[in-house]
């Protein structure tokens, strides 16, 4: 999570001012001024106060209906419950994006209260940042695997591949993440500094004595840059290499796709967006270390950027859903189109009523649009 730097008491520059001037008094308790502090700046008015709301709403109400729809009784696949646990972590790291943006509005109005809060509850959200994004990433590492046994090692899916192992998968991943994150939590701490020179006194997030203790961060910030990002990348290039080869062995040409192809070939489109948005996070960590307040203004400022890539990624499984599988589509439908749950009801009374040809034909169609009951895809309820 990007950082809210430093809030001076009693400064009162206007909102409209405060990303284009960079003043020393900005940097009180802070870095000297330097020419990257408007870029910095620009970053987070951009990403914190236009991006960030936009899409963490957007995307916790997309997240919200995934879970609606994949809980519901005809998706209960293994593949599915790993996309809902996906759809949580992105839900909470998509809550905690949408904080840093109500309380990056609280330090523009440089209420004293309002500022306290903000600095206490910094650790605790960039606990929270790191842990739902080592969640997901692994997570979605869980969805390359499954569908790379389904593909690659058909005869061992049935066994392997089971609602119960995933959901047994997926309790790890959330305890291990959750509790390897912990450090996370106590690696800053809010202090108030007070200026002699200047007579005025500002909050600023610093490393506690953990996050000073190099001999104990420097291999916990390697490790944990490697599960957050590096690794899981590795890993997901390998398996979509690996299964993208196969589903070319398999194909036939001048043959569509077959269902459960058609599927895989969604989760690689999903697993894709997820590389394509963690690239230039595992670039940073690799490269920068793991902070954001004890960085530089222009690596905070491309952090920004990382960022918000990965909150763009949080928001974009409902629309990738949507657009790729008619199964998704038919539940959601199914659940919150009350017209089409009618017009099924309707074409089920006609069909027992032994009404004439056409009529039974025009039901039937009606039936299948509506519920999805047609025999291609009741044969696969995944996603």
């Amino acid at each position: 999570m990007a950082t809210l730097n430093t809030v001076v008491f009693g400064n009162t520059t206007p909102l409209s001012d405060t990303f284009t001037n960079a003043t020393a008094l900005d940097y009180i308790c802070s870095e000297a001024p330097n020419e990257y502090a408007v870029f910095y700046k620009w970053a987070q008015f951009v990403t914190g106060l236009i991006i960030y709301p936009i899409v963490c709403v957007v995307g916790i109400i997309g997240n919200t209906l995934t879970l609606i729809v994949l809980g519901h009784k005809d998706m209960g696949t293994a593949t599915n419950v790993y996309l809902s646990s996906l759809a949580v972590s992105d839900t909470i790291k998509l809550l905690n994006d949408l904080m840093y943006f109500i309380l990056l509005v609280l330090k523009l109005e440089n209420l004293d209260d309002d500022n306290k809060i903000i600095f206490n509850f910094y650790p605790y959200a960039h606990y929270i940042f790191n842990m739902s994004v080592c969640v997901t990433a692994w997570l979605t590492v869980s969805v390359a695997v499954d569908r790379y046994i389904a593909v690659c090692h058909i005869t061992k899916a049935k066994e392997m591949c089971t609602i119960a192992r995933a959901r047994i998968v997926s309790t790890v991943v959330f305890v291990s993440m959750i509790t390897l994150s912990v450090p996370s939590a106590l690696r800053y701490k809010p202090m108030l500094q007070h200026d002699d020179r200047l007579n005025v006194s500002c909050y600023k997030i610093q490393q506690s004595m953990l996050g000073q203790n190099d001999r104990f961060m420097t291999p916990y910030t390697w490790v944990q840059n490697s599960l957050r990002s590096i690794i899981p990348l590795i890993v997901l290039i390998i398996l979509n290499a690996r299964i993208i080869n196969e589903l070319r062995k398999q194909r036939v040409p001048g043959k569509k796709l077959s269902s459960r192809n058609r599927i895989t070939l969604m989760l690689i489109v999903i697993i894709l967006c997820f590389v394509v948005c963690i690239m230039p996070d595992a670039v940073m960590s690799l490269f920068f270390g793991f902070g954001y307040v004890d960085e530089t203004s222009l690596v905070r400022g491309i952090r920004e950027i990382t960022d918000s890539l990965l909150a763009i990624n949080s928001a974009l499984n409902f629309v990738l859903y949507c657009s790729m599988s008619k199964v998704f589509r038919t539940t959601f439908m199914k659940i919150f189109c009350k017209k089409c749950t009618i017009q099924r009801k309707v074409s089920e009374r006609l069909l027992q009523n032994g009404h004439s040809g056409a009529a039974v034909s025009v039901a039937r169609k009606d039936s299948n649009s509506c519920s999805g009951n047609n025999n291609k895809d009741s044969r696969e309820t995944y996603v």
